[in-house]
């Protein structure tokens, strides 16, 4: 038989709940539910949970009624892991037997068969009072307050007139079951005959940085190779970086290697791309050692480590012509009809330089030895001190192969983060988030205008996808230079830096982004013009109106204000100018509130008036309250929901704005 009692729309969760939703440790997870019965009598809840595997009792937190029969609880994990959460409710029959008696009283309506009602409620529960000196001091309170209810009411009327001196009142009758204590030792669902369960749900925490990081993507190759790239650190670890993303760093192939630009023939000098991966050195195993060695590696971790940040290493599972695998196991491989291997293409896109691995193949035995080939991989960087993986084309490789392999990475290794360069389809990204990578870059680079960036905002922070896909926000990759950035302005670039590090807590920029890098390949073709893929680029970082000390400005006020490092806290604030978009983050406690105001115009001056929720930030409506600018060091006061904003894009293309109550 079904249960009296719905419990549906448990959240966070995954699509269909068959894998776990996303937390961090340390950051609170709010867990919902819409709980709901027929009739009219009060109902209770409660939120249970613990790690998986935890032998200990489960956790309980009371859950509370919003509106609407939506409820509410907060849990926070405290270790990285899969964890188990359940929701539970039930007729609360003692809070249904107090609100009648209190009504019926109101009322003047006679209450002694609900007194008596009420006493046997009481010691119902006495009964089940553990045994032990605790136990009994609860039967005596609840035996009292029920003995209370069953004295004698003399010639008292039910409104509690005043009876003769031998008598009791109502209210005297009534005051121990009323009580504060009695209410608490009466809560919870013992005896409850319709206690109801929700299905168990998953909840995979993750340690903080998968939730909140600054990334700065670089080719160790331009550096000097890894001793360069070491020396490069102190300047990525200076603008407050907490992750230095490498792509490939293996031996790239000979054969159809790409030449500067793309070209299809390469010189004798051209470094070839890093995602041509494998040649007669080796494969995903080994080191370029063009790059240095792996004692130079060991280094680079080593160091970065002293300076605060993580290494990035590309996870690329694609192969060049010349990779070992593509002769010990033609089998992983497409083969054409002439018995030529086929090379990787994504039309009018072609890839000669690569061919792509076949993760589902013809067999199964084939196809696990292929997937443990690729799990070897993983594990043998993360035994070199990479914990965070960028996966090249996830979308390209099937579904079960992924949740496999991350699976089993995470048995051994639960704190590697997967961050999965899927610029695909939504619901394939998604699907790739739910199946379990911890982050996705997403389609902030093709977002520019207002309208846009507040839909997409929302969709990701607020919607259903937010229980489990946590969205990095880039402005420029090697592979695409596109909107605002082509050609654009430094003010482009800044107002790009300060909403893709606001809007998300997790962002990331390719190297020359603070040189102002903006030459397209072309009209038609969102790369950069002299692609890094396909060339050594010399950069000169010291250059004159270099973004650096901005860029060091925008993550040193990251760090500052706990309100930009939560995803599921972005709200939109009404703009009367489409070329001013302004949005807020705050804690959930509004101790840190911060407004983001930006001009999306990079040429002209902008200004509009803002409608701001202020009772949502936890702030006054009709006195004043400061607006301080951690990008200027200005200070606003305002009074009122509708201040009045102007910014010059020449000077500076956004506020990033302090809240706070005036003294």
């Amino acid at each position: 038989m079904k249960a009296r009692i719905a419990i549906d729309q448990v959240r966070p969760r995954t699509p269909n709940a068959e894998h776990p939703a996303k937390a961090v440790v340390g950051e609170p997870v709010r867990v919902s539910a819409d709980i709901f019965r027929d009739g009219h009598d009060i109902l209770a809840a409660r939120l249970r949970w613990r790690p998986a595997g935890d032998a200990a009792d489960w956790t309980e937190i009371a859950m509370h009624e919003l509106t609407n029969d939506a409820w509410e609880a907060k849990l926070t994990p405290a270790v990285i892991g899969l964890h188990h959460f359940v929701v539970e409710a039930w007729t609360d029959a003692f809070a249904t037997w107090r609100r009648k008696v209190t009504l019926k009283l109101e009322a003047g309506e006679p209450i002694e068969v609900d007194l008596e009602e009420g006493a046997l409620l009481l010691l119902a529960r006495a009964d089940l009072a553990p045994a032990g000196k605790a136990g009994k001091a609860v039967k005596e309170e609840l035996g009292a307050a029920a003995e209370a209810l069953r004295q004698p009411c003399g010639m008292m009327d039910t409104r509690g007139a005043s009876p003769p001196s031998t008598s009791h009142t109502i209210a005297a009758r009534l005051e121990l079951a009323m009580s504060e204590q009695v209410g608490r030792l009466m809560a919870g669902p013992a005896g409850a005959v319709d206690l109801t369960a929700g299905p168990v749900m998953g909840l995979w925490v993750d340690r903080p940085l998968a939730g909140c990081g600054a990334w700065y993507e670089l080719f160790p190759r331009s550096e000097g190779g890894l001793v360069g790239t070491i020396e490069r650190l102190s300047a990525v670890a200076g603008m407050g970086f907490d992750v230095v993303y490498l792509p490939p760093v293996h031996p790239i192939g000979r054969t159809a290697r790409k030449g500067a630009d793309n070209s299809l023939l390469a010189g004798p000098d051209d470094p070839g791309s890093p995602w041509a991966i494998g040649a007669a050195e080796g494969g995903h195993e080994a080191l370029n050692p063009e790059l240095g060695t792996l004692d130079d590696f060991a280094a680079l971790v080593r160091r970065a480590g002293e300076l605060g940040m993580e290494v990035a290493l590309d996870y690329a599972l694609q192969c060049s012509p010349d990779h070992p695998w593509v002769f010990q196991h033609p089998e992983w491989f497409i083969r054409r009809p002439d018995g030529s291997v086929a090379y990787a293409e994504n039309p009018p896109k072609r890839y000669q330089d690569i061919v792509a691995l076949d993760l589902w193949g013809t067999g199964e035995g084939s196809r696990m030895d292929a997937w443990q080939a690729c799990l070897d991989v993983a594990l043998v960087w993360v035994a070199r001190g990479v914990s965070v993986l960028r996966v090249d084309n996830p979308h390209t490789k099937p579904f079960p192969f992924w949740e496999w392999l991350i699976t089993r990475v995470h048995a051994e290794h639960p704190e590697v983060i997967f961050l999965a360069e899927a610029f695909t389809r939504p619901k394939v990204m998604a699907k790739l988030a739910e199946i379990g990578f911890s982050q996705s870059y997403t389609y902030f680079t093709w977002r520019n205008t207002a309208a846009e960036l507040t839909d997409y905002g929302t969709e990701l922070t607020q919607g259903p996808v937010a229980d489990y896909m946590r969205p990095s926000f880039w402005p420029n990759t090697p592979d695409i230079l596109s909107g605002a950035l082509r050609g654009g302005p430094i003010a482009t670039f800044k107002a790009r830096l300060v909403l893709a590090a606001t809007l998300s807590p997790c962002y990331g920029i390719y190297s020359g982004y603070e040189l102002g890098e903006n030459e397209p390949a072309s009209e038609d073709n969102e790369e950069y013009a002299h692609s890094e893929k396909y060339e050594i680029k010399h950069r000169d970082w010291s250059a004159p109106g270099s973004l650096a000390p901005y860029i060091t400005r925008i993550n040193s006020i990251r760090r500052r204000h706990p309100a930009l490092r939560i995803l599921r806290n972005l709200t939109f604030a009404a703009s009367n100018n489409p070329a001013i978009i302004a949005y807020s983050r705050h804690t959930d406690d509004r101790s840190d509130v911060v407004l983001v105001v930006v001009n999306l115009d990079p040429h002209t001056p902008q200004e509009a008036t803002l409608s701001l929720g202020l009772g949502a930030l936890g702030l006054p409506w009709a006195l004043a309250y400061e607006a301080a600018d951690e990008l200027s060091g200005s200070v606003f006061s305002w009074i009122g929901p509708n201040p009045f904003v102007r910014l010059d894009p020449v000077v500076e293309p956004a506020h990033i704005l302090h809240l706070r109550s005036g003294p």
